[in-house]
């Protein structure tokens, strides 16, 4: 028989007691993406019919560089985030369910990290 209220039990943020971190997380990083593709959305029509080279040059811009790389970390990251919740939810076996979730963390960071780099290079006349 369990004595404890429904808040009590609640308050300890599930088993894992992450819950409300991963909850703000995602909101935050909804947020932040919003924010950042609607400036992504502007850029780009800004740049339609620009050449390579208006566009690397757009891109060499510190600001619109940094800018890109906060929206490619924040959409991996949210990204990771929704995944890690489907394969918590519906993988029930714990060792296929840490295997997946290493696999598609690792996928995420290195697609994010490659874009990342893209950024960088391109920005600095790597391209």
């Amino acid at each position: 028989m369990n004595l404890l209220t429904p808040l009590a039990r609640a308050r300890g943020h599930g088993s894992a007691h992450e819950g409300a971190h991963h909850w703000w997380m995602q909101r935050v990083t909804a947020v932040a993406l919003v924010l950042l593709g609607a400036w992504f959305a502007w850029s780009v029509l800004c740049l339609v019919g620009a050449d390579h080279g208006a566009f690397v040059a757009w891109m060499a811009r510190p600001a619109n560089s940094l800018l890109l790389v906060l929206l490619v970390i924040a959409g991996f990251y949210h990204g990771w985030l929704g995944v890690r919740v489907v394969v918590e939810d519906y993988v029930h076996a714990s060792a296929a369910r840490m295997a997946t979730l290493a696999i598609c963390a690792g996928i995420a960071w290195l697609a994010a990290a490659g874009a990342v780099l893209a950024i960088l290079r391109t920005g600095m006349g790597g391209a």
